[in-house]
């Protein structure tokens, strides 16, 4: 099962429609966004109206129209967010350093956001994936992930004008 994986879209729209689209290309089946949307008019790009795969979305340091964001996603939640998808077992945070030992025991993958760097390491375990920034604003560059669930391969994949 492949999933796609995003963070940190920052109100970009163009890079964000673009990896959303690109996502659907790719076929994946189901989509992790890992904080830092914003606003709510740019988390509808994926939003339930628009989405055709199961999405898994936590907040970010930056969304602070936090009742607009649930309006549009209705499973927005805080980090940690535990998921079972694919036989693996996934944890989503926004911030890497908030999460103790017992959020990733027995994790196979941890995902994270924040800090807007790109992140593939095993750490006691588990594959640790950030994405990077889909918006480019810190980085300069606009990435976002693959992740295949059976193999844990992963792809960072740069999102072009």
């Amino acid at each position: 099962m492949k999933v796609g994986v995003i963070s940190d879209t920052h109100d970009r729209l163009p890079t964000f429609r673009r990896a959303v689209a690109m996502f659907r290309r790719m076929g994946v089946e189901a989509l992790f966004h890992a904080g830092d949307y914003v606003a709510p008019f740019a988390a509808r790009i994926i939003g339930p109206a628009e989405l055709d795969v199961p999405l898994h979305c936590i907040y970010g340091n930056n969304d602070g129209e936090r009742a607009g964001l649930k309006r549009i996603l209705p499973g927005i939640v805080d980090g940690p967010l535990h998921v079972e998808l694919g036989g693996r077992r996934i944890v989503m945070h926004h911030w890497v350093e908030q999460l103790g030992p017992k959020d990733v025991a027995n994790a196979d993958v941890v995902i994270t956001g924040h800090t807007h760097e790109v992140v593939q390491a095993q750490r006691g375990g588990a594959l640790y994936l950030n994405p990077g920034e889909c918006c480019g604003w810190v980085q300069d560059r606009c990435t976002v992930a693959t992740l295949d669930l059976a193999s844990l391969e992963v792809q960072i994949i740069e999102v072009h004008e």
